[in-house]
This record gives structure tokens, sequence and C-alpha cells, in this order.
């Protein structure tokens, strides 16, 4: 893989996109690492080109990609923070610039286009990784702890939650997304649901999937239910809907010794949104009032088990060092190509109705039901 002298430190940067993913979950920590510089943010919407040089006033703001693109010599980074279905078009024009490419979720829309970038990148020698943030979430981050030091050894069942309630619908193109443009909660919620079972437990299968669309205003599922069974063993069950007035349990694991749960999502995207900097001194610190517990039920009872930090900054922090010195890049594209075949699977199993459910029969075939 190529990558960056240390002499050209830092990183040039330029981001596409400054919606709730650029501004929210990429310039901030753009301008908290010093291994980057926000050189360019590239959007065409007048507001946010202000709102981007009020936050960012180093940066150049850039109203088109193709202006950045006919003379990118400056930049070497990009970061693609667009709706899904300009993915592809976005980071193949990047890889064959030479330009090392970050792509938000979800990777692509489906495998042909992500085929096609990984094996692109792979004969340029270009880097190429996807924002899967939530392996870096405090609750995730502290599941993985308690399985690698075997207070959770054996998980059996591991269920999973990413549940809103948005009952005015969803926002701008996220609603009008069709499946086709990467619409859809298991694109947007999904990917980082099923990101986490895989990247945590190994490659699996989609047992069982329900699909609806609740909301009059959208234009792809926003209620979803999986079963993944991984070749390990465990059964993933993997909920996410955008129109839940009551909330779930984050994560409950299940072995057949103990088990742990924990309520209410990771702060760092509330944070975020309300203004706080990673740099902030708490920043990523999980209250006591969501701590999760670990334990059998009856006297004592489970206990509250300390998280560990949240920390979307070890994204970056991982991305510098495999630009500049060759390591791991922070996530494997090929991960996120598996999560869209799984996505794909689902959708296509349940294309002939909004609300339908699909299952593996003894065959180890998809029937629908």
């Amino acid at each position: 893989m190529n990558h960056l002298s240390p002499r050209s430190q830092p990183i040039r940067t330029a981001l596409l996109g400054f919606g709730l993913s650029g501004r929210v979950f990429h310039a901030p920590f753009l301008e908290a690492d010093d291994a980057f510089a926000l050189s360019v943010i590239v959007t065409g919407d007048e507001a946010r080109q202000a709102e981007a040089r009020r936050l960012h006033p180093d940066a150049r703001i850039l109203s088109s990609t193709a202006e950045l693109f006919e003379a990118p010599g400056d930049i070497d980074l990009v970061v693609i923070g667009t709706p899904p279905a300009s993915h592809h078009g976005l980071a193949l024009a990047a890889i064959e610039a030479g330009i090392a490419v970050l792509v938000d979720k979800p990777f692509v829309v489906n495998t042909a286009e992500g085929e096609e970038l990984i094996a692109r990148a792979a004969e340029r020698g270009v880097p190429l990784t996807v924002f899967q943030n939530r392996r870096f979430d405090a609750d995730y981050l502290t599941v993985a702890k308690l399985i690698g030091d075997g207070r959770l050894a054996g998980v059996s069942r591991f269920e999973s939650r990413f549940e809103w309630f948005k009952p005015e619908g969803a926002r701008s193109w996220k609603a009008e997304a069709t499946v086709l443009e990467g619409g859809g909660i298991l694109f947007d919620l999904g990917t980082h649901l099923i990101d986490q079972a895989l990247h945590q437990f190994g490659p699996a299968v989609v047992a069982h999937a329900e699909l609806a669309t609740r909301h009059p205003r959208s234009s792809a599922p926003d209620d979803a239910f999986l079963v993944l069974q991984h070749d390990s063993g465990v059964t993933s069950h993997l909920w996410m809907n955008s129109l839940a007035a009551q909330k779930g349990n984050r994560f409950h694991v299940l072995t057949p010794q103990t088990a742990y749960t924990k309520w209410g999502l990771d702060g760092q995207e509330a944070a975020l949104k309300g203004g706080a900097l990673p740099t902030d001194a708490g920043f990523g610190v999980e209250p006591p009032s969501t701590w999760g517990v670990l334990g059998v039920d009856g006297d004592p009872g489970p206990a509250a088990v300390e998280p560990e930090r949240g920390d979307y900054s070890g994204f970056y922090r991982l991305l510098g060092e495999a630009l500049v010195s060759g390591g791991p890049l922070p996530v494997d594209p090929s991960d996120a190509l598996r999560v869209i075949s799984l996505i794909e699977q689902v959708h296509r199993e349940t294309a002939s109705a909004a609300s339908t459910a699909f299952t593996a029969g003894s065959s180890g075939e998809v029937a629908s039901v």
C-alpha cells in the first residue's frame, strides 16, 4: 500500500459534504488531530458554505467536486460525507487521482460498486477505508473488553438495538432515497449494527429478516429486525427503528453463565450535535446513569460495569498512522463490503412486499414466508 511520507504531515484533507456527516462526524475530528489539516470543504449549499467558513476559517470552500478534482495536487485524503448514491463515483474519482479515500457509511449501495472500488484501489495502491465509527462507541468497546477478558466468555446470543423516535419522519434526502439509492434504515443504522456483530463474532448468514415502511414520508424501510447466524455459533438479533416511542435495551448479551445488559446510546453523537468538541474534558465518558450491568438476576443481582471511554477520535488516530506509516487501516473495506452484501440479500428477499419476512429452510436456502 502507498503511504505518505512523514514530511507530508499534516495530511491535507478535502471533506466532501457539510451536512450532518461532514459537519458533526468528520470536521471536528480533522481539526482536533494534529496529523490532519482540513484544507478543503466542498458543499454546493450556500448556507452550509457560510457555516463552513465560520467554523473552519482556514479551509478553502468549494461549490463542487469538479472544482476539487480538476486540480487535486495539494490533497492527500478525500473524506466522502455525501448521500450514499454518490459514494461510488466520488471514491472512484479520488482513487484515479491517487488520493487516499475515507467513505462514510454506507460504503456503497451495492456489492458490484464496492468490489470495483476495492479492486481499483488495490491496483493503484491507494488507501481506501470506511467510516464505521460505531466500533468506537463506549458501550461496544465495553462489550468487546468483557468478552476479551473472559467476563462474557462463550457468548450464545447477542442482542443489539438502535432505536429513535422521529414521528416527523426522516430529513431531506433520507426521506426520499430509495433502496437502490442507499435509502432506508438498513443502509443507515443497519450498517453499524451489522458491522459491530460481524466485527465481534465473525462471518454470518442472515437466518431471518423483517422489514417494514411505517412512516408515510419514507421511500424505503424504516423498521427492521435481523437474525444473523455466525459461523462461530453466536446468534445475533439486531433491531433498528426510527419510530420507537419507547426504546429497548441497547445491548443484551447472554452466555450460559452470565449476561450483560446496557441501556441508552453512546453519548458522543449527542455531544457533538450539542456543540461539544473531541478535545473537551470528559468527551466520550459515559455517565453512571447509562452504565450497563453484568451478572445474574437474584441476590445480590447484576453489578454496574464502568464502561470504556467512547473514542471516535481513535478512528482518525488509526487512519493517520496508517497513511503516514503504512500501518493497518482502521476499517478494512472488505468488512464494509460484507455488510453491504448482507443488506443486499435482505432487500432482495423482501422486495416483493413492503413488509414481509424470510427465514432459512432446512436446506439452508432462503425461503419467503
